[in-house]
């Protein structure tokens, strides 16, 4: 992470614990983590595609060395592994070519449970063993992708899912947006550019480092959350967007006297949903990459975890639990484990208030980048 010198430690605490919860507990990311899951599953189709076009564009090397940035913790990693190394051994048997071995770096920040992900891998080593696979050697790469993590022109292939959308710290110059966790229809114009220029410089930099780092016609595949910009409107955010029910639930907690006032208006989501045009400009303008292709779909949270979606009350539930398994820890640094339990059972209500709305902001973005 990059922080702000002229901030306190306290004052950032929160943007330090920036992680998944970790363990295979009940709230854990492991154990909630389903609708990323599926994000996977749909961004295969490119995943693999360029895949394919890496390794006949290289003449099939005997060697691959993969990173994959933001793997949390738990298993969902090693579906993106699987995927690449599946394509590879496939494309490789099917033009009667050796399968490379392949390097597989596992990225987080050094505060992330890499402990529980590393569990998997006997499992993960075992099922390759079993299907004949390409020979995949994993590894740790602690520290932020907003800094240097590996030597010049050694990566192929970079895969990174729901990670860069998260900031290296908050915005400055929020003051005027107090009970907002993150923009809303009520925000001021100001809270907008303050969050888009942060992840410029953010996704700016982290371009350029990976450029660094990726061979000559190296590939990312990259997947975020972005949004839908309606009527032109840069602030507009529907009411169940994951951030606006946590700054409602927040307010309960406000009016119920759990919480102070002082300490909801010093919280600030480090995060930022780009749009399209957004993503394209910042690609562009950089200049280190070309986009080989950009595809957005749709975004449905509260039915991450239940297949009966109808079912508002269990859709409110699971959905607090996903949102609780990503944000527990920065809120635990902020706010204290207390008011947890409290406040998203408050989330669960909210999302089954709001499990109607239909106008919905959020999507997912998925976009390949070769290196020029």
């Amino acid at each position: 992470m990059v922080y702000n010198d002229e901030k306190s430690d306290d004052e950032y605490a929160f943007v330090k614990a920036l992680r998944m919860s970790g363990g295979a507990g009940a709230n854990s990311y492991s154990a909630n983590s389903l609708l990323q899951r599926r994000v996977l599953s749909m961004a295969k189709p490119i995943l693999v595609k360029n895949t394919e076009e890496m390794m006949m564009n290289f003449k099939f090397p005997n060697y691959i060395k993969v990173a994959e940035l933001g793997c949390s913790s738990g298993q969902n990693t090693f579906l993106a592994i699987s995927n690449i190394i599946t394509t590879i051994n496939v494309l490789c048997q099917n033009t009667n070519q050796n399968s490379p071995e392949i390097d597989c770096c596992l990225n987080d920040l050094p505060e992330n449970d890499f402990n529980t992900t590393f569990k998997f891998v006997p499992f993960f080593n075992k099922e390759l063993m079993i299907t004949n696979q390409a020979s995949c050697f994993v590894y740790g790469a602690p520290g932020s992708f907003y800094s240097r993590l590996f030597s010049r022109n050694s990566l192929h292939f970079i895969h990174s899912s729901y990670a860069l959308h998260w900031l290296s710290k908050v915005p400055e110059k929020l003051e005027n947006d107090k009970e907002n966790v993150f923009i809303t229809n009520s925000s001021p114009l100001s809270a907008y550019k303050a969050y888009l220029n942060q992840f410029q410089r953010d996704f700016t930099i982290f371009l350029r480092l990976r450029s660094e780092e990726i061979v000559s016609d190296g590939r990312m595949v990259l997947t975020f959350i972005g949004r839908n910009t309606l009527n032109n409107d840069p602030l507009y955010r529907d009411c169940c967007h994951v951030w606006t029910l946590l700054s409602k639930s927040l307010c309960d907690l406000v009016f119920e006297g759990l919480v102070s006032n002082s300490k909801l208006e010093a919280f600030n989501m480090p995060f930022y949903d780009p749009n399209e045009q957004e993503l394209k400009e910042m690609i562009r303008n950089e200049g280190s990459f070309e986009i080989n292709d950009l595809e957005k779909h749709g975004f449905d949270l509260g039915h991450s975890n239940e297949e009966e979606h109808h079912n508002y009350g269990v859709a409110g539930y699971n959905e607090a639990k996903t949102i609780r398994a990503v944000t527990e820890p920065m809120l635990v640094a902020h706010f204290g484990e207390d008011i947890i339990d409290t406040l998203f059972d408050k989330y669960a209500r909210h999302v089954s208030q709001h499990a109607s709305c239909t106008n919905k902001t959020s999507v997912t973005l998925v976009v390949a980048l070769i290196k020029k």
